[in-house]
């Protein structure tokens, strides 16, 4: 057969190749690696790449959350319910602990949020559990901090990220040499977009938390974005909740996550607000990424997912 006659991949199963590719090096290359799960989009493709992978056998790595305890309870059940129906072991990490701990210092006030504390639980539940490699469902779309990332993202012994330290990857060749204390994020869908995701979620026909499609919920306006209403936020003078049709792009801590007004009630709806928009999901619905224009380059440089 002719090379011009050989049957050409599909842009989402090119994407997938590469993608299973990366989670097989680095099970062969490191000792002790971990998935990190959110309950979220990114992580649920991570865990059907995880299948095509390593299946019929098990996962050759635990699966792993880091928890805020402020989180959407529809993600949570989630989570549990879909580890268990792979049977696959899940550690959860709590913020409230490294908090009991005084590891870190909750923050107070009306714009109070855990997001950023999840970092040094993250941290201590690497080094407590000796693994040298983490899988993320970072892309590159994402954010600006995001697009300087490697597939291969090198951590010091002190978990700290240095753009200008990235190794070259040519050829989707990946060194995995690492010395003691040090770790490696890896992120097999980086060079997926937003778009690609929900294609794929939907060719597979994934299942996903039910807050990604439109629903009526309570929430409250706030310096432009809609957050839910719920015990974890408090409101300022004069925010009102009011209940209109939402849904995620983005899922995370209740008190950084906001809604879009939305009636995509199916993946395919969902898809079609995705082609449309020109609005990044971070630059949308994360209030942690707007304190400055390098907001997510600096929680990465201490360390952050």
């Amino acid at each position: 057969m002719s090379v011009t006659a050989r049957p050409q991949l599909s842009h989402l199963r090119a994407l997938e190749s590469e993608a299973i590719h990366v989670m097989r090096e680095v099970a062969a290359e490191f000792e002790r690696p971990v998935l990190l799960f959110s309950g979220g989009k990114d992580s649920i493709v991570l865990l059907r790449l995880a299948e095509k992978a390593f299946r019929p056998a098990g996962f050759p790595f635990p699966i792993m959350h880091v928890d805020t305890g402020h989180n959407f309870p529809e993600v949570i059940e989630f989570r549990d319910r879909r580890i268990a129906e792979l049977g696959e072991r899940l550690i959860v990490s709590h913020v409230q602990d490294s908090i009991d701990a005084g590891r870190v210092v909750e923050e107070t006030g009306p714009r109070a949020s855990r997001n950023r504390l999840q970092t040094i639980t993250l941290l201590d539940a690497l080094e407590q559990n000796g693994f040298d490699a983490a899988f993320g469902g970072a892309r590159r779309d994402e954010e600006r901090a995001r697009a300087k990332e490697r597939v291969f993202s090198f951590r010091d012994d002190f978990g700290q990220w240095d753009p200008k330290r990235q190794r070259p990857e040519l050829w989707s060749l990946y060194n995995g040499r690492i010395n003691r204390g040090e770790h490696v994020r890896v992120f097999p869908i980086s060079n997926w977009t937003e778009l690609d995701v929900w294609r794929y979620i939907t060719v597979e026909g994934l299942e996903v938390p039910s807050i990604y499609f439109a629903h009526r919920r309570p929430v409250f306006e706030r310096d432009g974005m809609l957050y839910a209403h719920s015990p974890h936020v408090e409101l300022i003078e004069d925010e009102r909740p009011f209940e209109v049709s939402v849904r995620y792009r983005t899922v995370g801590d209740m008190t950084c996550t906001g809604a879009v007004r939305s009636d995509a009630t199916t993946l395919e709806g969902v898809v079609a607000e995705i082609a449309a928009t020109r609005i990044t999901e971070r630059g949308e619905t994360r209030a942690d990424d707007r304190v400055t224009d390098a907001a997510m380059e600096d929680r990465k440089r201490e360390g952050y997912f």
